[in-house]
């Protein structure tokens, strides 16, 4: 018997050839923390604070993604992945008797919430057949005690040799696992029990565990394995990332966010990174960025945390889950490439600045790529600065506006999406004809919306790139040209879609076109 099953079947979605490019999709957040109960190292989209608690459980003291998640949907949000990570955190076991034996299940999802239980029974089994058994698996809600999902299996066998042996067919299942050693006999009808008459059901003998914080190698897992942030390989697309602090009064390390900001690169996201938990001042801000190297056009910071009005004894908590939701409003009401400086997106009112920074603390923040939260009308704090954490070079220049960066990303990855159709088509002037004409209508529909200065934009297609003579490397180049909203220059880069995979080539977001020729 194998102890695992691969089942790693990709499925990546392509859009039908030719089919216009949405130019106002709803931007996606992806959170990864600590949860109650909820499966591991799975991406799981949730459109509401209510489908987040009925799959990881209700807001937790000893996490922050809770809150942050409830916060997300409270300032705009509406689309959202979470992926749960734990640190030895352990799943109920279930025992069943067989026989002077026992088949022992170990709930999949660990937890001291995750509450699964289990019947045996031989309906449909012949009376001579001492090997096969049904087994009924359910999930039960915590709080309710209604059963929230369910499982069946009929006629499963004990022996490991068989095509039906409970330990392989169990690894399909969402519940649990069977565990070693396996039971000599089959198991036991499973009947009512004095404490619980009317239920054929067995509840687990040892409850699950929560584990301990998560420590940055947590967070950042693995990616042969699909762990931690790597989990994020199973989605799609995703635009905005958050790393809620793993504990209380702890923060999120600097290895962790790194790794982030590196998987973003690659992913073209933003990472919202939160200010430390012991920056007082504009000075602490600044040379905590300093002494941690973070320095990219794919970071969010801000500056300060939020305290709440009406608990002036709890300390200040970041807010990286309400500005997610914030910019998701922003691209919906306005658009990425505005300031989120707008009517409408402030923070709630329940939360003012930790600190006031001053105008020249707001220079100095802005130089170093730290947006403000400052006080705004109506007493709602407001998202100032719009800049990214790129800095120390020229060219890195464009993309310390945020409104910038972040158009320049959402255009790539459009793209890129819409036009994967184009490499199992034939290589001519025909396909580089069509994909010209879907990216220029697209750039003209923005242009229509108001996302670049002026309408100068410009589309050249090449259906030939890297031609072979094996034609293994078959695929297209689009090279583009725009000015961007609030931009003085205007900013080409190149795509090149291939078979082999999809890439912006090294002279990408170049301040004039003459670089990326």
């Amino acid at each position: 018997m194998s102890d695992a099953i691969d089942r790693g079947i990709t499925v990546t979605e392509i859009a039908a050839m030719g089919q216009a490019i949405d130019a106002t999709p709803e931007t996606t957040a992806a959170f990864v923390g600590r949860a109650l109960r909820g499966p591991l190292n799975t991406p799981v989209a949730v459109q509401n604070f209510g489908e987040f608690r009925r799959r990881f459980g209700d807001v937790w003291l000893r996490s922050s993604l809770g809150p942050a998640v409830q916060l997300f949907f409270e300032h705009g949000g509406r689309s959202l992945y979470v992926v749960r990570v734990a640190n030895n955190a352990r799943g109920a076991m279930i025992c069943l008797p067989a026989s002077g034996s026992a088949l022992v299940l170990r709930a999949l999802e660990p937890g001291s919430t995750e509450s699964v239980r289990a019947a045996v029974d031989f309906d449909g089994v012949d009376e001579s057949n001492d090997e096969l058994f049904n087994l009924t698996l359910q999930r039960m809600d915590p709080g309710t005690g209604l059963v929230v999902d369910q499982e069946m299996y009929r006629k499963l066998s004990y022996v490991e040799e068989s095509d039906t042996f409970v330990g392989d067919v169990l690894l399909a299942s969402t519940m649990v696992r069977a565990e070693q050693p396996y039971p000599t006999h089959r198991p036991e009808v499973t009947t009512p029990s004095d404490v619980q008459p009317g239920s054929a059901y067995v509840d687990h003998v040892q409850e699950g565990t929560d584990g301990t914080e998560l420590s940055d190698y947590d967070l950042v897992g693995s990616r042969n394995d699909g762990k931690g942030l790597f989990a994020l390989e199973q989605v799609d697309n995703f635009d905005l990332l958050y790393l809620p602090p793993p504990g209380k009064g702890v923060d999120v390390g600097p290895a962790a966010i790194l790794a982030a900001e590196l998987y973003c690169r690659g992913r073209g996201a933003m990472l919202i990174v939160d200010p430390a938990d012991d920056w007082e001042t504009p000075e602490d801000a600044v040379r905590g960025v300093r002494q941690q190297g973070y320095a990219s056009p794919n970071m969010i910071a801000y500056f300060p945390r939020l305290a709440n009005r009406d608990d002036r004894d709890a300390r200040p908590r970041a807010v990286g889950g309400a500005l997610a939701g914030v910019l998701c409003k922003l691209d919906r009401a306005y658009g990425p490439w505005q300031n989120p400086d707008q009517q409408g997106l402030g923070f709630n009112r329940k939360f003012e600045p930790a600190i006031d920074v001053d105008e020249e603390g707001i220079q100095v923040l802005a130089r170093e790529g730290i947006n403000i939260i400052a006080r705004g009308a109506a007493g709602r704090p407001r998202f100032k600065g719009s800049v990214t954490m790129a800095r120390g070079s020229e060219l890195q220049r464009p993309l310390a506006s945020l409104n910038v960066r972040r158009l320049c990303l959402r255009i790539v990855n459009s793209i890129e999406q819409a036009t994967r159709w184009a490499v199992f088509e034939q290589a001519d002037d025909r396909l580089a004809r069509h994909v010209q004409s879907q990216v220029f209508a697209y750039l003209s529909a923005l242009t229509d919306l108001g996302a670049f200065a002026n309408d100068r934009i410009d589309v050249q297609c090449d259906a030939g790139l890297c031609k072979k003579a094996d034609g293994a490397d078959h695929g297209i180049s689009i090279l583009i040209s725009f000015q961007p909203h609030g931009c003085s220059k205007p900013i080409s880069f190149t795509l090149h879609q291939s078979v082999e995979g999809y890439r912006v080539a090294s002279t990408a977001f170049a301040p004039v076109i003459e670089d990326c020729v």
